[in-house]
Parts: C-alpha cells; sequence; structure tokens
C-alpha cells in the first residue's frame, strides 16, 4: 500500500439497537491506539530487560461537533449512560476501503464542549469491551 493522507477518513459506531450509523461528518479528529501490556521476565542474571506481550487492547478517540440530528453523533454517543450495550466502531482513516480497524468497544467517556465562542463539540472514547484482539484488515 502506498503512502496516503487521512482525507476521506470513515468513522461507523453502532447505536443503542446495534445499528451502525456513519457519523463521518460530525467527526473532526480521531486518535486509535492499539497497546500491548508487557511483561517483565527479567531474571537476576539478566542485565537488560526481558519482556513479553501481554492482553491486547484497543482505545478510539473521537472529536466531533455536536448534531443531534437523528442517527448522527449525539444520538449515537449519548445513549452510552443509560445502556449497557456494546457498541461496534469501524475506522477508515484513508479514502479508501482500507486499512480500517473495527472493535466492539464500550463508551468510556462522552463530553460535550461549549466554547466562548459558542462553538458546541464533544469527545468520547471507546475502549475494548469483548476480550477479542483487534487487528488491521488490509483488504
Amino acid at each position: 500500500m502506498a503512502k496516503t493522507s487521512g482525507l476521506g477518513a470513515a468513522v461507523v459506531v453502532s447505536d443503542s439497537s446495534s445499528s451502525n450509523q456513519t457519523i463521518t461528518n460530525d467527526v473532526t479528529d480521531f486518535t486509535i491506539s492499539t497497546p500491548v501490556a508487557q511483561y517483565d521476565w527479567t531474571g537476576v542474571d539478566k542485565s537488560a530487560h526481558e519482556r513479553g506481550q501481554g492482553l491486547a487492547d484497543a482505545k478510539f478517540g473521537l472529536k466531533g461537533v455536536l448534531n443531534n440530528a437523528s442517527n448522527m453523533s449525539h444520538m449515537v454517543l449519548s445513549t452510552m449512560s443509560s445502556t449497557s450495550v456494546t457498541r461496534l466502531i469501524k475506522v477508515t482513516p484513508t479514502n479508501q476501503s482500507h486499512p480500517f480497524l473495527q472493535a466492539n468497544c464500550n463508551i468510556d467517556t462522552y463530553d460535550v464542549t461549549r466554547a466562548a465562542d459558542g462553538n458546541l463539540t464533544w469527545a468520547a472514547d471507546l475502549v475494548l469491551a469483548d476480550g477479542t484482539s483487534p487487528s488491521w484488515t488490509n483488504s
């Protein structure tokens, strides 16, 4: 795959009814993190760290402009406190159909901010929920 920009990205998050909703137009930026726990297994006979990998994780940070229209960002994300539904999230960082990262997540936070200039924005964090190791799909 060639180098590419993040222009034309796509973000899909399922709502509390588990219906996938494309909220791309409301999202202004995002972060994707796929950390893996590292365990220090260094014996006393070593002079440098010896590590092994532990559990995989996925974290998605989304930021956007509040849109309370049906099936858009506010309606999808704001139900996180009243439902414990695991949400599918799929982020495609490029204008192509690949690569993308998809995971079943819980919405950890949904924060709405009204700036001094009147701008109404939100930030949401989604974290891996189902124990399935996330992996990028390149096809």
